[in-house]
């Protein structure tokens, strides 16, 4: 960490990443790799903290809770130098300084010359009852449907997405309800002629309770008509709420669902600003996630580097004093973590 010429009691970094999921742990894991000076400002929760167990991450157990997970990448980021700050960043602007951004925040300002949004996105929730969060109420379908082999499903909701979930999850099962709840459907004409070929049980009948087992899980949904179904568990799709104050704010395009649209590395539409993770239109995935948190910082250290230099701004040679780049607080983390590797 650095500080400003306007004011020492600032912080500044080479790189500040708003959020703290797998995606902006991983920005800000490949950009303090790579000899930048990083910032995580997490304000805390997201979805991957609420995960009870982890799916589909190659070389993490199943029995990893979100919280875990997200623990080890923070001591990672800290291992290599990183700085972690728990913190709401409140509004980000034009610096005066030498840094291109001021950030404001719940703990102060810092400064930093390149910005990214890991601010994800909230899942819509219907209105209770409900079963529990991960114990029968579910909001992935690739990271859950596995669960749900051979067992009876539901799928709350009324739009286009509702039913395709429901028509989906005929790959997994025999036994697939879609549950109205009292609403009327909102998908199209042609959806409603595809989805009534299919083997799905359409219930109109609002839920008006819920039975779950000693551990916790759902046993059963009872509806307002009297009767009572049984399931394993289900699906809620009442789509997403984008967290992008912060990306309106600063001038980025932001597509007709609420997401940041980005290029193949994470780019928006303002120089200098970055987006990642379920913020961004696309699979909202770990794996995916951390693939977007990766491509970005790789592609931030190529912005940022300083070798190599190009003719243009080389007077004669390039010192031998003046490397490496990388600033000392990150070199001499790198060498005691070398020593004790020995």
């Amino acid at each position: 960490m650095t500080t400003s010429s306007d004011d020492a009691d600032r912080a500044a970094y080479d790189v500040a990443v708003v959020g703290g999921g797998p995606a902006g742990l991983t920005t800000a894991l490949y950009a303090t790799r790579l000899g930048h000076e990083t910032a995580v400002f997490d304000r805390g929760g997201g979805r991957a903290a609420m995960m009870r167990d982890t799916h589909n991450v190659v070389g993490v157990p199943e029995s990893v809770s979100g919280d875990e997970f997200l623990r080890t990448a923070i001591d990672q980021l800290e291992g290599y130098g990183a700085s972690y700050e728990r913190a709401f960043v409140t509004g980000i602007d034009e610096a005066d300084s030498s840094r291109r951004f001021e950030l404001e925040t719940t703990d102060g300002t810092a400064f930093a010359d390149r910005i990214v949004l890991a601010t994800g996105l909230g899942d819509g929730r219907p209105d209770p009852p409900l079963a529990r969060t991960g114990r029968g109420l579910h909001y992935c379908l690739h990271c859950d449907a596995y669960m749900f082999v051979d067992e009876p499903v539901y799928v709350m909701g009324a739009g286009e997405s509702a039913a395709r979930v429901a028509m989906i999850m005929l790959n997994f099962t025999d036994d697939v309800d879609l549950l109205l709840r009292g609403d009327d459907p909102e998908w199209s004409g042609e959806t409603d002629r595809q989805l009534r070929a299919h083997p799905v049980d359409i219930v109109e009948s609002d839920v008006v309770g819920v039975t779950n087992g000693e551990d916790g899980w759902l046993e059963s949904l009872a509806f307002a008509d009297g009767t009572e179904r049984e399931y394993a568990g289900g699906f809620a799709m009442y789509g997403a709420d984008y967290n992008n104050d912060l990306a309106a704010s600063l001038g980025v395009e932001i597509d007709d669902d609420g997401a940041v649209v980005v290029d193949d590395h994470g780019r928006t539409s303002r120089d200098g600003v970055y987006a990642v993770g379920d913020l961004t239109p696309g699979h909202n995935q770990i794996p995916v996630a951390m693939g977007q948190g990766a491509k970005a910082g790789l592609a931030i250290h190529k912005d940022l580097r300083t070798y190599p230099k190009p003719l243009s701004e080389i007077d004669g040679e390039v010192e031998p004093t003046d490397v490496p780049a990388m600033p000392e607080s990150l070199r001499s983390r790198a060498a005691s973590r070398a020593d004790a590797d020995d």
